[in-house]
């Protein structure tokens, strides 16, 4: 009897095993038509020639960037004696994109063909609604260095049945090379800063480094490492094939012991083989306080941007629509706030590399003046066998190498990306929720060092973050799934938020804002809803995915627990006025305006209050 309960036990966990697995799958297979990529829309493969000597197209100005520009906006004449309604224009980058430059996929593939996406695009009719009765049209395009020329090529057929009408005379920037778009992070020490960029120059072209000091005095110079990515690293399609565009290469200088809370200034420089300079404009920056250290520190908090298009190209504007009101938001903001964490799926690339580029050109303002720290979402690394924890393509063959060589952050093993920050009184624990987090993973063992690890009388502001909620959300999937979390999420992690009093748990991946209260197994512990004072008793889950992409929607009913929610672009500040005082604020991206708010106010000894299932074994004895 006792064998067959035993056998019947190991039955069940095993069914069990399989519907979590199950559950995670169609987590992940759960897309809506926002998510496919607009450039996925286009039938490269099956591009035919139908080349026309009385079409004319022309691009300019030949040279862009003539006073050191990194973007800069470029007309497109067209003249077609023969539109159609379904004619579009796409921009190319390199210009040379004809079929000589790679290999058939397979043997069905006909030439001739295509074997690279462009980079955008836009209908020809987009700015001259009569353009399918006159043929005559004119296209503004915003580009941005990219270290490569562009054409342009009208092509009819519709984006299914593409035919290779025209092309124009190439352009491209002065210097294609140069070394552009600072993105700062937090190093591995406090009084550490690392300065990344991306430049057309390899290593063994020219050396990189970074020109930096105090503002005002006499500057110094520190080296960067160089990273690049080949074709070969990356784990599928269109990553490897259409969506392919070189990188180039990332640099990574460490700017090491800063003053605290100090005003810096720093340019990134190449020597070039012959003894010259390259050098990229000035920037500045304040370094970060120490752990600790009383003052006033502001947090931005956001994830799921994606990125925009300001001149109207491609289908961006249904993808990611919030993406350029939150942005712009937040360089309207940026003097009111000192560092931002984006939680993940940063530029919704989805294996089209070229967006990647476009990305960090768009956060350029932000991340090249505070910290700009990433975590690792779906659409960065989200592979099938590739050791990611779900099953799916939402990377689109990135598999996380592009992320993790674009951005640097301060982890033991980037490709891992689960690390912890300080920011003086605040202590940050990011989480990976593409890799295992559940008890006995590695990823487990190193949250629970993280949480243990803080002084709480120096940094009393715990913060957990991570791209998939793993806490709570009562968006409409995952309340038709009864979950109302990332299924397995929060069932390991929730003893180890309670045990260390995690004060706020952050998540994306939800493309919606919402708010919980106090929270502990599926029980409100606290009834207060806009101040809390003393000892919390649970943590406050928080979904602030609203970043930029598509919106989502929430289930029907409000569970108990949920006290705000709204499917808008938005994002939160956090305000530590002191070890005592936080204000933590909901800001709309179109407004900036603070729609929902909450005040917490108490003491050390609060913070050292035992709650349920917080504090160990004590004893009488003396």
């Amino acid at each position: 009897m006792e064998d067959s309960s035993r056998s019947c036990l190991k039955f069940l966990t095993i069914v069990l095993f399989w519907c979590c697995l199950a559950s995670l799958s169609l987590a992940s297979a759960h897309r809506s038509e926002f998510d496919k990529h607009p450039l996925s829309k286009i039938n490269i493969y099956k591009t035919t020639l139908a080349l026309r000597d009385s079409v004319y197209i022309k691009a300019s100005p030949l040279l862009l960037g003539l006073k050191g520009e990194d973007t800069a906006w470029v007309t497109v004449g067209l003249v077609n004696p023969d539109p159609s309604e379904d004619d579009w224009v796409a921009v190319f980058s390199p210009a040379k994109f004809n079929s000589s430059t790679c290999t058939p996929e397979n043997d069905e593939v006909q030439s001739p063909y295509l074997c690279s996406s462009p980079i955008k695009y836009k209908f020809a009719n987009f700015s001259n609604s009569k353009y399918s009765k006159t043929g005559k049209t004119s296209l503004k395009f915003q580009l941005i260095n990219q270290r490569a020329d562009f054409s342009f090529a009208l092509f009819s057929g519709g984006l299914s049945n593409p035919k290779l009408v025209a092309v124009s005379n190439s352009i491209s920037f002065a210097n294609p090379k140069a070394p552009l778009y600072s993105r700062l992070a937090h190093g591995k020490s406090w009084n550490e800063m690392t300065v990344t960029w991306t430049s057309g120059y390899s290593i063994d072209e020219a050396v990189p480094f970074v020109e930096w000091g105090l503002k005002g005095e006499t500057h110094m110079r520190s080296p960067a490492g160089t990273l690049t990515v080949e074709q070969s690293s990356l784990c599928g399609a269109p990553a490897r094939t259409v969506g392919w565009r070189d990188p180039g290469f990332t640099h990574t200088s460490f700017l090491t012991n800063l003053w605290p809370n100090t005003a810096y200034s720093y340019r990134m420089g190449h020597i070039l083989s012959n003894g010259s300079y390259i050098w990229s404009k000035t920037y500045s920056f304040k370094s970060s306080p120490y752990p600790g250290q009383d003052s006033l520190q502001r947090v931005i908090i956001f994830g799921d941007m994606g990125k925009g298009e300001r001149d109207g190209s491609n289908e961006y504007s249904s993808k990611d629509p919030g993406a350029l009101n939150t942005t712009d938001q937040l360089i309207k903001d940026l003097p009111n706030y000192d560092i931002v964490f984006n939680i993940g799926d940063l530029a919704y690339a989805d294996g089209y590399l070229a967006d990647w580029d476009q990305f960090v050109s768009q956060v350029e303002p932000i991340a090249s003046t505070v910290p700009y720290m990433v975590a690792s979402g779906n659409h960065e690394r989200t592979w099938t066998d590739s050791g990611s924890f779900y099953t799916g393509t939402d990377s689109g063959g990135e598999c996380g190498v592009i992320a993790e060589t674009m951005y640097y952050v301060p982890a033991e093993n980037r490709a891992k990306f689960w690390y912890s920050t300080d920011y003086g009184m605040f202590h940050f624990c990011i989480a990976n929720t593409e890799l295992d987090w559940r008890e006995g993973s590695e990823q487990y063992k190193f949250i629970e060092k993280c949480l243990a690890s803080v002084d709480r009388r120096k940094q009393p502001w715990l913060i957990f973050a991570s791209h998939r909620p793993l806490g709570y959300s009562s968006n409409d999937w995952f309340g038709q799934e009864g979950s109302f979390s990332e299924p397995m999420g929060r069932g390991d992690m929730q003893k180890l938020w309670q045990k260390y009093r995690v004060d706020i748990a952050f998540y994306g991946h939800v493309h919606t804002y919402e708010r919980t209260c106090p929270i502990y197994q599926n029980t409100c512990v606290n009834s207060e809803k806009t101040y809390y004072s003393g000892t919390m008793n649970g943590t406050i889950h928080v979904v602030v995915g609203g970043g930029g992409h598509h919106l989502g929607s929430f289930f029907a009913g409000i569970p108990t627990w949920s006290l705000y929610r709204d499917a808008d672009f938005g994002f939160v500040k956090l305000t530590a006025f002191n070890r005592s005082s936080l204000l933590f604020e909901y800001k709309k991206s179109s407004d900036g305006k603070v729609y929902d708010s909450f005040n917490i106010h108490r003491e050390y000894k609060d913070v050292l209050a035992c709650v349920h299932d917080s504090c160990g074994p004590t004893t009488l004895a003396a």
